[in-house]
């Protein structure tokens, strides 16, 4: 039997961590056994669900490289099967007609609140024959009153869940609209799911679900609930721990490769490794090795990940993820270096996209002012004739090459009998802006011979002028 694993968020928010997460084992278990993946949009909550929401989840799937074989499948356009099943479960037996008003389930539950027992339906229309046709109602699953429910869970192990204790859910409102709990079941038989990989919240979903299943007579699948996402300070992930969005990730500089590799090891490991490509998870994913305990999100993790990729990635790979962000920050890249090259020279610095690009713009764009801190320390007096004797050496170089940079700051040095760095300071200083840079030879090479004369040009006069003040 082919291995069918399923992702199926509800379209009433962005793709959050948790849920990516779980898109990720459920994808790398499809992938782990020769499977296939589905997605599917569980967008039966109308008033909430938007289309923004589901453009974000596609998007955030499709960023992360999470590609599906399947879908995207959406519920509301399934209503006619649903309403199918539940007719026929209507004729059968296994689901009834309700009429209960919301009145006397209010009072109902406030009566077993008051004497402490659990609160669930009482079954007064269980057994009752239909009324006419314009008397509102839902629709109950009949739920069996004796024996247990009994899976095996992958992370949780053996579960029992007596029926006594569920209750004759609704899976069909007084307006028709089928419930969350029935759509389910309808789409995992439907699309062949054989393993459900979803959060711990759905523990309670899952035997009501599994005695839907067995009223229709499908075959129950694999389940494994996994635990929740913390925040670094234990509580549960929420929106004031920073970015939870996965396409804030994007944003914030971090490449799909380094959020994927740090949401795996977030409950998942083998032995001691840290840093997994897709296909070494794909080898050693076994949704058995999944811990059943929560993890704690650790940003400080995540970003010596990114920072790993970003310096460990093909940079061609690289520049392509940077380019969004050259964009967003709106740095003009119609004169300079190819990316590439930028992502070369920057990657051992960078911990994140961002960074990178911010970094990374004195290659392209003029700079109107030094920085304060590092004029003040390198662009003195004593840099004027430094700046000045490189300036003339190399206006006259013919070949503008990595070597022959080299060369003219290391002939400028011995000339005026000063160490190296009271010239490639100064020097950094005049054709960056700022006091860091990548090798300086590398770092004028990828500026321009143009661009960095007629910034030397500028910071001599600044000096001057310094001096001459």
């Amino acid at each position: 039997m082919t291995t069918k694993t399923r992702f199926a968020p509800s379209p009433t928010g962005f793709l959050h961590v948790g849920g990516a997460r779980t898109a990720l084992y459920s994808w790398l278990h499809a992938r782990a056994n020769h499977g296939e993946f589905v997605l599917r949009i569980e967008d039966t909550d109308i008033e909430r669900s938007t289309q923004e929401a589901c453009d974000a989840i596609l998007e955030g799937m499709e960023w992360l490289g999470l590609t599906w074989d399947e879908g995207p499948f959406y519920q509301t356009k399934r209503f006619d099967r649903y309403n199918e099943i539940i007719a026929k479960m209507l004729a059968d037996g296994t689901a009834y007609k309700c009429y209960c008003s919301k009145e006397r389930l209010e009072v109902m539950r406030e009566e077993q609140a008051a004497k402490g027992e659990r609160q669930r339906y009482d079954g007064c229309c269980r057994d009752l024959a239909p009324r006419g046709s314009d008397e509102p109602f839902v629709v109950r699953f009949r739920n069996p009153l004796t024996g247990s429910v009994i899976f095996d869970d992958h992370v949780r192990g053996r579960i029992e869940i007596s029926n006594e204790e569920l209750d004759d859910l609704i899976i069909a409102r007084t307006d028709g609209v089928p419930t969350y709990n029935f759509c389910v079941v309808v789409d995992d038989w439907d699309m062949g799911i054989t393993c459900v990989v979803r959060g711990e919240d759905h523990i309670n979903n899952t035997p009501k679900q599994i005695n839907i299943l067995k009223a229709l007579g499908a075959p129950i699948p694999e389940y494994a609930h996994v635990a929740m996402i913390l925040g670094d300070d234990g509580a549960k992930l929420s929106k004031r721990h920073g970015a939870i969005s996965v396409m804030q990730y994007r944003d914030d500089g971090f490449l799909p490769e380094a959020l994927l590799n740090y949401l795996v090891r977030l409950g998942w490991s083998h032995g001691d490794q840290e840093v997994f490509s897709i296909d070494e998870m794909i080898e050693f994913f076994k949704l058995d090795d999944i811990n059943k305990a929560a993890s704690a999100f650790n940003t400080e993790k995540l970003i010596w990940l990114n920072q790993h990729y970003i310096k460990a990635l093909d940079p061609e790979y690289v520049a392509q993820h940077l380019l969004w962000h050259m964009n967003d920050q709106q740095i003009d890249m119609s004169q300079g270096p190819e990316l590439t090259a930028v992502v070369s020279a920057l990657s051992e610095r960078a911990k994140t996209l961002k960074e990178l690009a911010q970094s990374s713009r004195y290659f392209y764009e003029d700079f109107e002012q030094f920085d304060e801190a590092a004029a003040k320390k390198h662009l003195r007096g004593v840099a004027l004739e430094p700046l000045t004797l490189v300036q003339t050496k190399l206006a006259a170089l013919t070949e503008w090459s990595q070597e022959a940079i080299h060369q003219v700051i290391e002939d400028t040095a011995t000339e005026l009998d000063v160490g190296m760095g009271k010239v490639g300071m100064p020097l950094r200083v005049a054709v960056t802006g700022a006091g860091q840079s990548p090798a300086l030879d590398l770092t004028m090479l990828l500026i321009g011979q143009a661009r960095c004369a007629q910034r030397l040009s500028k910071a001599v006069e600044f000096v001057a002028n310094r001096v001459n003040s």
